[in-house]
């Protein structure tokens, strides 16, 4: 079983994988498949699972823990790292609690390791949908919706909490307020790999003849090209959370640890223009909080 380098979280608490599960399957849907896949992923060594209320990969994702669990792939749930994140809908003081509390139960879980406000967005309560309806977008008022986070995190149901997609502007305004800083702004690698088949998905990444060429060099195959990503994000620092149901793309992400990149290659694939996959057009509107993306990012992508 392959051994994940790990990161301590400034909260402390258990460290985390640096390669993880990702589980959002566009359309966001639950299956017996991905619960299936997950379970194989455990066998294999993944520790470190993403999910979220918006994907309904909460319910499967907590089966499969639960058949680890009596399988003995794992000993006990304590040695996972579990992320979940509060939708827009609940993005309401009143509502974080309970959103967490229901995601603990979909979960079967008594606690998650982090928790993450999924955009600095609110919309009208109830529904779990992207993209939202632009009549049902609000101002967020981010101060109180930390405030509730921060009751989670007192009352040991999270024992670190974050955000989501949220600029360097907005993090800075949340940290001159927060008691407890967020640990995580999960944003920079971002569906790094061009999304395809989802709504906002191009398929620019694969087919960049850069990533080809060094993929090539490195005795990878077409199909492989993902792993040169990969490897580039991993030796950014970041956390890279990857998803795919196929067992053997499960082994192949995790193929990035006993090699490198060497600084031509790295720097031929910093030089790669940038495009942003999924601005979040999805949360801008004439009628809403947000204009335009400038100001849902605040200018800066």
């Amino acid at each position: 079983m392959v051994r994940i380098p790990e990161i301590r979280l400034s909260s402390g608490g258990k460290p985390m994988q640096r390669i993880g599960m990702g589980t959002a399957a566009y359309p966001f849907a639950s299956s017996e498949a991905m619960r299936a896949a997950i379970l194989r992923s455990i066998e294999l060594g993944y520790r470190h699972f993403d999910t979220a209320a918006l994907y309904q990969s909460e319910e499967p994702l907590g089966a499969a823990i639960a058949d680890a669990l009596r399988a003995g792939a794992i000993r006990s749930r304590d040695e996972l790292f579990i992320t979940s994140k509060l939708w827009c809908s609940d993005a309401h003081p009143h509502l974080v609690l309970p959103a967490l509390q229901r995601t603990l139960r979909n979960l079967q879980l008594e606690y998650l390791d982090l928790y993450l406000v999924h955009w600095p967005v609110r919309t009208r309560p109830g529904k779990y949908e992207l993209p939202p309806a632009k009549e049902d977008l609000l101002p967020i008022d981010t101060s109180a919706v930390w405030r509730a986070m921060e009751e989670c995190h007192a009352l040991g149901l999270t024992k670190s909490i974050g955000v989501s997609n949220f600029s360097s502007k907005k993090l800075e305004t949340l940290l001159s307020i927060a008691e407890i800083p967020p640990v995580v702004n999960q944003v920079c690698a971002y569906s790094p790999l061009g999304a395809k088949g989802t709504h906002w998905g191009q398929n620019w990444v694969m087919d960049c003849g850069v990533l080809k060429d060094i993929a090539a060099a490195k005795g990878k195959t077409l199909a492989q090209v993902i792993t040169i990503c990969l490897r580039w994000v991993f030796e950014q620092g970041d956390c890279v959370l990857v998803k795919s149901f196929d067992e053997v793309r499960m082994v192949e992400n995790l193929d990035i640890l006993d090699w490198e990149l060497s600084e031509e290659e790295k720097h031929k694939i910093g030089q790669i223009p940038q495009r942003k996959g999924f601005p979040g057009l999805d949360f801008v509107s004439d009628d809403g909080p947000y204009k335009s993306t400038a100001e849902l990012w605040d200018g800066e992508i």
